[in-house]
């Protein structure tokens, strides 16, 4: 079994005459965080876009544990073990933690031609939804209405109802977004501890928790990717200090 589960390849989309990822690559392997981060517009949510499916590249390939899935739609990436989260919440409010993780669950497993049978009463589906809300620290709330939990356990139902699709590769987009430190070291606790079993994207603009939580960095400025290594090596690289981390030397700030 291959560590290398996710790799993007010359990466590019354009927008008429705006290319908004230029021929970016990155590879995602299991048991590693790989962070993404950039100022507001530097095409960080359009790459996850495109490596979710959502998007489809001006040009550039993308595979998935070895196989070419630059032209698939998101439904089949998910199916074959891409799982992602979105900036904003896509919980459904009114259900319970539990029924949000159940209906993710059924998502990839869909059975047409099981119309007949009440979608509820599929064993597989519910084990998966009470695996990932044990995993994500969510079994305690599971009856209770999603709509009501706090802002960083609604959050991590994001994360279970991914789990819950059984991902080899978790997309999350902003997981930290609104966080308190509490809440922020609770979701990198559970980031640490899903690794071992998962290849991980991660974009955020934390820069504490991405420097806490990443084994590798890619810094994407105006669509393009001007570097990518491990914390220190993001640290020490004067066009990232002078790009985005505001320094001007090592050590100082402008």
């Amino acid at each position: 079994m291959s560590d290398l589960l996710l790799a993007a390849t010359a990466v590019t989309r354009r927008f008429g005459g705006l290319t908004a990822v230029n021929g970016v690559s990155l590879q995602l392997r299991r048991g590693q965080v790989h962070a993404v981060i950039g100022t507001n517009g530097a095409g960080k949510s359009t790459l996850i876009n495109i490596l979710s499916g959502e998007l489809a590249p001006s040009s550039g390939q993308v595979m998935l544990d070895g196989r070419d899935i630059t032209a698939w739609r998101q439904p089949e990436r998910a199916r074959a073990g891409l799982g992602r989260s979105y900036q904003r919440s896509t919980i459904f409010p009114e259900l319970s933690v539990f029924e949000n993780c159940r209906l993710a669950a059924q998502a990839g497993r869909q059975r047409f031609w099981h119309w007949w049978r009440d979608a509820s009463a599929c064993r597989r589906s519910a084990e998966l939804a009470g695996d990932a809300l044990d995993r994500t620290g969510l079994a305690g709330d599971a009856a209770r209405a999603a709509g009501l939990l706090p802002h960083g356990r609604k959050r991590q139902l994001e994360i279970a109802m991914c789990l819950a699709g059984e991902p080899q590769v978790l997309l999350l987009d902003e997981p930290l977004a609104g966080m308190g430190a509490e809440e922020t070291d609770r979701i990198l606790d559970l980031l640490q501890s899903l690794k071992a079993g998962h290849a991980i994207l991660l974009v955020e603009h934390d820069m504490d928790a991405v420097f806490r939580i990443a084994e590798t960095i890619t810094v994407m400025v105006n669509g393009a990717a001007i570097a990518s290594g491990t914390p220190a090596d993001i640290r020490a690289n004067p066009e990232v200090r002078t790009a985005y981390l505001g320094e001007d030397e090592p050590g100082g700030r402008q």
